[in-house]
């Protein structure tokens, strides 16, 4: 017992690892600890035991924003929001947990292959964690390194064979504890795959189009009260500042218009063109809008059948030139699962609203006349690596509209974060627009050019940076930080086969 506790806590300190705190070297020291726990365990059941207690703790700490997402709601009581953190802890916990039974059968006797063991089971559960019940990827724990030069080892391996390396940097301050020599080679894979992103083509200085991001600092609180409507779209319009002579791209936030922008109910259609028309008003006679939107779909011409969470592009006139819809679903936010159950017991889903949204059919690369092609991921998709763009069709940029007002403290800097790795793993900029923050425009190396503070309104103008050539992770996906788990794994049971180092 007093040993989980001990794993319970080192997971719980993981946690301030990622932002806010970001203080990156408490990852690899939780690791260090986790593998000496694990390598002490007398049997399988103990191991097992420690990996789930490590993630209980960091998913606890780490997902507290998501208990903030239910304080903007009626339907539920607000303490339920706790009690969600936790029961979605019990279950994402599941992944450390097979991580660490993982290197505990490989890795008993031999500490430097229980290292390279919980390194390669790291890999392989953050990517099922991210796949399976819809995938919930949220914070993986290389995350923690982002400001660190290997961001650009993702480029190679993605984000979740940089977890594999934050792993190995912990598994070897433990093993110096014990053999030098067997840390250095458990540091052998970070330095040679860190190495190899050096080959990896920097983002080019050249940049492109102008872009107005907008932040209307518009909270969650008062989103949905009378008048509100109004007040925000006077507020976006202001910040998005008179036309210029020079074409600009407008860049929205997710759900900036709440009155839907497409809807085929019938006598909808005034409607929906009296709104574009009202929100173009900033554009000048070469300026586009992307903002977030919602559309409507009916199937007898009266009632609602279904809604979808949009990405809409338009022109001056208000002509809409391209639309893209968010096609995964945030669950208990976007739809509710099993609902005719769960809304027997008084569950509903976080939105307001009682019909769920549709799910769009994936990546798509939208053409900008002046702009280039603009590839989108609306709010909670830009955190599921190697899912990101169209890869038939490679965009230039990247715009994530997120609606972060739901989060929290904790929640927008850790979105924020996970954009940058995406834009390191794909080579290709990251633009993001929420309205209470954190806006930011992020280059093809996953550097921070620009963004505004939480809770402030204001604009950020700049030119769109240059993407760089196609990664290997852009090109191959998550077969790579695969198969570095893959040989991560021959190696820990080669040495497993060894006798204890003396």
């Amino acid at each position: 017992m007093m040993k989980f506790l001990v794993a319970l806590l080192a997971g719980a300190l993981s946690a301030f690892a990622f932002e806010p705190f970001a203080l990156g070297p408490l990852m690899p020291l939780a690791f260090a600890l986790l593998a000496g726990l694990v390598a002490s365990a007398p049997r399988m059941r103990s191991a097992l035991a420690l990996g789930w207690g490590f993630g209980l703790g960091q998913f606890c700490v780490g997902l507290n924003w998501i208990a903030t997402s239910f304080t903007y709601q009626a339907a539920m009581p607000a303490w339920l929001g706790w009690l969600a953190v936790f029961l979605l802890s019990l279950y994402l916990a599941v992944y450390p947990m097979l991580a660490t039974g993982l290197a505990w059968r490989i890795g008993r006797r031999n500490p430097l292959a229980l290292v390279f063991a919980l390194a390669a089971g790291w890999i392989a559960c953050e990517y099922l964690r991210a796949g399976i019940f819809t995938g919930f990827a949220w914070n993986p724990v290389g995350v923690a390194l982002v400001d660190t030069p290997l961001r650009r080892s993702t480029g190679l391996i993605g984000t979740y064979g940089l977890s594999g390396l934050t792993v190995l940097l912990g598994g070897a301050i433990w093993l110096a504890m014990r053999h030098l020599r067997d840390a250095a080679f458990a540091l052998l894979p970070v330095a040679v795959v860190g190495m190899a992103s050096l080959l990896l083509p920097f983002a080019p200085t050249r940049s492109g189009p102008a872009v107005r991001i907008v932040q209307p600092n518009i909270g969650q609180e008062v989103k949905w009260r009378p008048g509100a409507t109004e007040i925000s779209e006077a507020r976006l319009l202001g910040l998005s500042g008179a036309p210029s002579t020079e074409p600009r791209l407008l860049l929205w936030p997710e759900a900036a218009v709440t009155a839907p922008l497409e809807d085929n109910r019938l006598g909808a259609a005034p409607l929906v063109a009296n709104q574009r028309q009202a929100i173009i008003r900033a554009l000048g006679p070469h300026d586009l809008l992307a903002t977030g939107g919602l559309g409507v779909r009916s199937v007898d011409g009266q009632t609602a059948a279904g809604v979808r969470n949009s990405l809409f592009l338009l022109d001056p006139t208000g002509r809409l030139i391209g639309r893209y819809d968010k096609a995964h679903l945030v669950p208990y936010g976007e739809y509710l699962p099993m609902r005719p159950i769960l809304s027997a017991i008084g569950l509903s889903r976080l939105a307001p609203g009682d019909v769920d949204f549709d799910a769009g059919p994936g990546p798509r690369t939208l053409d900008l006349p002046s702009f280039g092609k603009m590839g989108v991921q609306i709010c909670y998709e830009i955190i599921f690596s190697g899912e990101v763009v169209d890869r038939a069709h490679r965009p230039d940029f990247l715009f994530n509209p997120s609606n972060d007002a739901w989060f929290g403290r904790w929640g927008p800097p850790q979105h924020l974060a996970q954009a940058r790795l995406r834009a390191a793993e794909e080579g290709i900029p990251v633009i993001r627009s929420t309205p209470t923050g954190i806006s930011a425009l992020v280059d093809a190396d996953g550097r921070l050019l620009h963004s505004l503070p939480w809770r402030e309104p204001g604009e950020i103008d700049a030119r769109i940076p240059a993407a760089r050539a196609a990664t290997p992770f852009a090109m191959l996906g998550n077969w790579l930080p695969l198969l570095f788990a893959f040989a991560l794994l021959l190696i820990a049971l080669w040495r497993g086969r060894e006798p204890i180092a003396k």
